[in-house]
């Protein structure tokens, strides 16, 4: 706090708080800032999504572009649409859902993000895996519930986790109590 008492974002001199340290928030706005936090993790992921879902399909069903070159090859087909949209997704999480979050090691936050989202699309790779080798479906209808929806819904809850715990540490206390040492 300053010397009137109000909370202030800087924590002043002496060591800082390390990075698991939580937010000084004013009493009752941790849900809504979570809230905040879902919501723009999720516009970013929709973007991500799109771009995945129309990568996906131009390359294995030849939407958009009337040729698909990895018909027969669905799964590196995934992955190949995936990391172009982990680009985005990491562009969009660091500068704005995650904004507010320190990153102390930003080369390392970057490889943390795509090593911890390639662990966990291994979730709707697996679904996709299932639809097409176990059940024998290889239609467009089929890749893309698999994937798209069932492997998508299992997996952004996976990585909502992971990268609020991993990749984008939780934000700095900056306030002490008057009196506190």
């Amino acid at each position: 706090m300053d010397r009137g008492g109000a909370i202030t974002n800087d924590p002043g001199p002496g060591p800082r708080p390390g990075p698991r340290a939580m937010r000084a928030t004013p009493s009752g706005t941790r849900i809504p800032h979570l809230f905040e936090e879902v919501f723009r993790f999720l516009a970013v992921g929709g973007l991500a999504t799109a771009v995945s879902f129309l990568g996906f399909n131009a390359l294995v069903h030849g939407a958009l572009i009337g040729a698909a070159p990895l018909r027969q090859q669905p799964i590196p087909a995934f992955v190949i649409a995936n990391l172009a949209a982990g680009f985005v997704a990491y562009a969009g999480m660091r500068l704005w859902a995650f904004s507010h979050r320190q990153v102390e090691r930003p080369v390392t936050s970057l490889v943390r993000f795509f090593a911890l989202g390639a662990l966990t699309m291994t979730i709707p790779v697996l679904c996709l895996a299932v639809s097409r080798y176990l059940l024998g479906r290889s239609d467009a209808w089929a890749d893309n519930i698999a994937a798209n929806v069932v492997g998508l819904g299992l997996g952004t809850a996976t990585r909502f986790w992971v990268f609020r715990r991993y990749v984008f540490m939780d934000e700095i206390e900056t306030f002490s109590r008057s009196g506190d040492i």
